[in-house]
This record gives C-alpha cells, sequence and structure tokens, in this order.
C-alpha cells in the first residue's frame, strides 16, 4: 500500500559538478590539507533535528588528516543520504555543499522549494461506488488536500484514513488496489492518484466457536455478540471481544470473521477462545491510614458447582478490622443484568466501637454505558460493643437501590468530568427489622482540568436517616465520617456521635472537599486541599469540622495513591494519611 512515488529530478549539469568540485578544493586549499576535526552539520533548524537524528557521521570526531578524498567520500555519502531523507519531507532539491569550519568540516544544507500538494484523484470501486454519500463523505475526509504541503508519513497515513474509512465499517476487504504520487522537482508540485477497491458490503453471520471445553456455547451468546444480519463494524467485534476478555472464564479472546468467505452478506463471526484455569489462589498484604496493616488470602473458582458461575471467596485480616466473606457471581443474563449472592462475617473495632455482622444478600446489576443501577436485597445480624457503654443487638431485612452515572475521560484517573452516586433503602418492623426507617445519600464529584496537567477536584456528600431514632438501626444505614478520602486531619470514622468513649453512627451527614492538583512532567504531582464535614444525629447542633492540608501524589497503574499531611482544626492535630484516590 505504500504506493508508487516518482520523482522527476533533472540531473546535474557538467559545470554545476565543476563549480562543486573547484569550492570544495578552495575550501580545502583555505583550511590547510593536515586539519582534523568534528564533521558538523548546517541546516535550517526545523530540519536540523530531523538530519542529526538519521546521519551517523555528523559528530563524529575524526582522527590524524582529513585529506581530500575523505571529505570527498563523506561530501558524496552527506549528499545521497540527505537526499532521501528530504525527500520523505516533500524537499526534492537540495543543496549539499561541503565547508572548511575552525573545528573541522561542515555538512551546509540548502533544502529548496518544499513540495505541496497540486491535484488529488480518488477512484472508488465495488460497491460502494454506488454509495453516493459515503464516497462524498470519504472525499471530504481525505487528509492531504490541494495546497498541503508533501510528506510521505502524511501520504501513507492518509491513505490509512481512506481504507480505514471503508474496511471498518460495512466493507470489510477493502484494499487499495493502486497508488502513485507524481513529484515535479521544478514546480515543487505533486499529483496524487489512489484507487480503492471496497469490495462487497459485509453483514455479520452466526458465531464459529473454537476452543470451548469446560463451558456450554450458551456462555458467549450473554455477552451480547453481534447480531445476524447485522452491518459488519470492527468497532461491534472489539467490544464483544473485550466482553469476552473481560470474563473470569477466559485466558485469550479473538473475535474476526473470514474476509474471504463465499457469503459476505452472512459472513461467520469466528471465536477462538483459550480457557483460563478455573481455580485460583491469591495471597496480598498492604497498609491503609483508615484501617492499619493488612494480610488477605482469595480463592476463586470460575467453575462453580460445574457451572459458568463465579465463586470469589476470601479472609482479610487487617488491625482494625476482620472479614470473611463469599460471593458467587452469576454470567450476564442475554437482557445483560448480572446477578450475584453473598454472605459475609465482619468484625472491626473502630473510633473505640466494636462491631460483629453477620449478612446475606442477593443483588441484580443493570449497566447500561456509563449509568450502573443496583438492586439488593440484604439481611444482616449486627452486634455492637461501644467503648465504656452498653451493648445492644440489632436485626434488619433491608431492601436498597444505587444508582451511579461516571461522565469522566479516565475512570482511573480523571480530569474533566462528573461523578454522581444516589442511594436509597430502608426497612420495616414488620419484616424481620428491629426499626423502621429509610436511609438517603448521595455524592457527587466534579473534575475541573487547570492549564496543561492541573486539575480542580470539587466534593459534596450529604446523608439522612430518617427514623425515630439511631437504636436498632445497623451503622451500614447511619453515618460516620473522618479518614482518608472523607474529611482528612482526623481518624477514620471519628467524627459522629458519642456513646461512652465510643463514635458511633447517627442520622444525619454532610461533607465538602476541594482540592487543586498540580502535576510535573511525569507520574508525580502534588496537591492542596481543604475538607470539611460531620456526622450527627441532631440537625440543630450540626457543625463542620474543618481539616486542610498538602501532599504528593503518584500515578500508579490502579489510579493516584495520595499521601496527605492534614491538620484537623477541632482536634488540633497533624495526621499522615494516605489511599487510592480513585472517583467512586
Amino acid at each position: 500500500m505504500s504506493g508508487l512515488l516518482v520523482a522527476r529530478v533533472p540531473r546535474r549539469s557538467a559545470g554545476r559538478r565543476l563549480a562543486g568540485l573547484v569550492a570544495l578544493a578552495a575550501s580545502l586549499v583555505a583550511g590547510g590539507a593536515g586539519a582534523a576535526g568534528a564533521v558538523s552539520l548546517q541546516a535550517p533548524a526545523g530540519l536540523q533535528p530531523l538530519l542529526e537524528k538519521h546521519l551517523a557521521f555528523i559528530g563524529e570526531e575524526v582522527d590524524g588528516e582529513l585529506d581530500d578524498g575523505r571529505r570527498v567520500a563523506v561530501l558524496r555519502r552527506a549528499r545521497k543520504e540527505i537526499a532521501e531523507i528530504l525527500a520523505t519531507e516533500g524537499y526534492f532539491k537540495p543543496s549539499v555543499e561541503g565547508r572548511e569550519t575552525p573545528g573541522g568540516f561542515a555538512i551546509v544544507v540548502e533544502p529548496g522549494p518544499r513540495t505541496t500538494i497540486a491535484d488529488v484523484e480518488l477512484h472508488f470501486g465495488g460497491v460502494v461506488a454506488g454509495a453516493a454519500e459515503r464516497v462524498d463523505a470519504l472525499r471530504r475526509a481525505w487528509a492531504l488536500p490541494v495546497g498541503q504541503p508533501f510528506r510521505q508519513a502524511d501520504w501513507d497515513a492518509a491513505k490509512q484514513q481512506l481504507l480505514d474509512g471503508l474496511s471498518l465499517r460495512d466493507y470489510a476487504a477493502a484494499a487499495i488496489t493502486a497508488s502513485e504520487a507524481l513529484i515535479d522537482p521544478e514546480t515543487a508540485s505533486a499529483r496524487l492518484r489512489v484507487e480503492i477497491d471496497s469490495g462487497p458490503a459485509f453483514r455479520f453471520g452466526a458465531l464459529e466457536v473454537t476452543g470451548l471445553s469446560d463451558y456450554d456455547r450458551g456462555l458467549l451468546a450473554r455477552y451480547q455478540p453481534p447480531e445476524p444480519g447485522e452491518p459488519y463494524s470492527q468497532d461491534r467485534l472489539l467490544r464483544y471481544q473485550t466482553a469476552l476478555q473481560n470474563t473470569p472464564y477466559f485466558a485469550s479472546v479473538v473475535v474476526d470473521i473470514d474476509r474471504a468467505t463465499a457469503t459476505p452478506e452472512a459472513a461467520p463471526v469466528q471465536v477462538l477462545v483459550t480457557e483460563a484455569k478455573p481455580r485460583r489462589v491469591g495471597f496480598g498484604v498492604g497498609v491503609s491510614s483508615n484501617t492499619g496493616y493488612r494480610f488477605e488470602t482469595s480463592y476463586r473458582d470460575a467453575h462453580f458447582l460445574d457451572k459458568a458461575y463465579s465463586l470469589v471467596s476470601g479472609v482479610r485480616v487487617e488491625q482494625r478490622r476482620q472479614l470473611a466473606y463469599a460471593d458467587v457471581f452469576l454470567p450476564p443474563t442475554l437482557a445483560g443484568y448480572l446477578d450475584s449472592v453473598g454472605a459475609l462475617i465482619e468484625h472491626t473495632h473502630i473510633a473505640g466501637l466494636q462491631t460483629r455482622r453477620q449478612s446475606f444478600g442477593v443483588v441484580r446489576t443493570i449497566p447500561r454505558g456509563n449509568i450502573e443501577n443496583r438492586f439488593a436485597i440484604n439481611y444482616q445480624r449486627e452486634m455492637l460493643a461501644p467503648d465504656d457503654s452498653l451493648g445492644t443487638r440489632r436485626n434488619a431485612l433491608t431492601a436498597n437501590w444505587s444508582w451511579t452515572g461516571r461522565f469522566v475521560d479516565n475512570i482511573l484517573d480523571p480530569r474533566d468530568g462528573q461523578v454522581l452516586n444516589l442511594q436509597l433503602g430502608g426497612a420495616s418492623q414488620a419484616v424481620l427489622s428491629d426499626r423502621n426507617f429509610v436511609r438517603v445519600y448521595g455524592r457527587y464529584q466534579l473534575f475541573l482540568p487547570v492549564m496543561r496537567r492541573d486539575v480542580v477536584i470539587l466534593r459534596a456528600e450529604g446523608g439522612m436517616t430518617i427514623a425515630e431514632s439511631r437504636d436498632g438501626v445497623p451503622q451500614d444505614f447511619l453515618f460516620r465520617t473522618g479518614g482518608a478520602q472523607t474529611v482528612r486531619g482526623y481518624a477514620y470514622q471519628s467524627l459522629g456521635v458519642k456513646d461512652g468513649s465510643a463514635t458511633v453512627g447517627g442520622r444525619y451527614l454532610a461533607v465538602t472537599s476541594a482540592e487543586y492538583v498540580h502535576w510535573y512532567e511525569g507520574n508525580w504531582g502534588v496537591a492542596a486541599f481543604v475538607d470539611a464535614g460531620n456526622a450527627n444525629d441532631e440537625r440543630e447542633l450540626f457543625k463542620l469540622n474543618l481539616g486542610y492540608g498538602i501532599g504528593p501524589r503518584w500515578k500508579s497503574p490502579a489510579g493516584p495513591i495520595a499521601v496527605d499531611l492534614a491538620y484537623g482544626q477541632r482536634d488540633h492535630r497533624l495526621r499522615l494519611q494516605f489511599a487510592v484516590a480513585i472517583a467512586f
């Protein structure tokens, strides 16, 4: 597809060759026959870096005498290589001469006039020739119009863009059948001609699957494959391939069609999979300023109960929290719903409050692009033991709904956009619960780009539990705050309602935050922030607690890691807090 490049370059006349040799001889006499030094380059500033990058002899030190023969050889080599390099940039009549300098020998380059596009001919064959709108759109999108400078890289890119405009949608077998760039150095002009054949219009046919052993073929239908009769699209294939690759079932996935098929109107979708090992054991260690040191072991089985059920289980031991969990994730339904069932046993001792909780629930998640809806029913038993106060037990069967919209440029490292999460849940004494209550919660983050690399992050968070009192309401449905990613400068979940010497959840929450992050070249940055927030049980007594500070940022594969030195104004204390600062 490189095409034919034809340049009509006049031969150098005998007079010009003789004049060049006379000039070279004169420079040699002026400089002395025994001079030595480095070979240097003198060229226009816009071309100097390009030439220096590809001319290996530039800057080389010459040992001993640089005699006439060696100088002529260097100049001959320079003319050949420089002419080839400049031709790729559209300069076809360069002047390359040698000049004696105090430091050695200089190659002096005058590139001459730059070639521009004088005419473009695009010829379309195949089925697309009858699709006037598509052809007109491709002509308008041609990347090398008349008047633009000619560069070999741009010429190759323009042809590839033209081919992609056909082959990535509808015309999978499209090909460039001929192309040429006719260069006239005397007029510094280029005439471009491309012939492209679309071939037939393709539509998707049935799936042809290779590599399945443990799983049923119907599993692949749950990840929304292209429908038979759907017009061909490379993007559609890639989305299906990505959906399969992101499951725990396959180590590798390749999805494509046969472009040489005899039935382009029903081209089989070829799916080649390599199944992953279904069972895996993992171990991990970590540390958090919120819950301390952590050790975790996990067990995953993607072929649980000899079906395409994915079991995810594990035990996590932290300084302030210990838990064991098991979740079973079902394959998506044909409508794209994600269902799961799980159980949890947890013990925490945070801010003077000990909790022991057992929980069991079912969840349905409905992802739709940037929006995710989640519906859950959960039953939990909870035992609370505040330091220096009486313990209590609580039971609740709750129904919960969560809506999340992520509208950001990068989900792991957002710089522009917004994220919104809304939650509604509650329980009734009439159904296995100790208290009637309704919980409403919302969180909003706004990312504003500043200058070339910086970002301003604004955050607001609020919640309310509607109940006669907090007694009988599980802690998950009340509010505490403080710590990394909430109100920095205060201990984790230390802002709330005092019960003895412990902090327990209240019925009201309000948090706000403003942060400016300056990113240096590379992956390092620094942030300054102000947080304010509190959780309480009485709106009349509600008062925001202020925290502020600075800290470095590092862009890791999992998102920016934040290490903050924060001052809590209420406690008059500095705290070092760290977390992975990703959007929720």
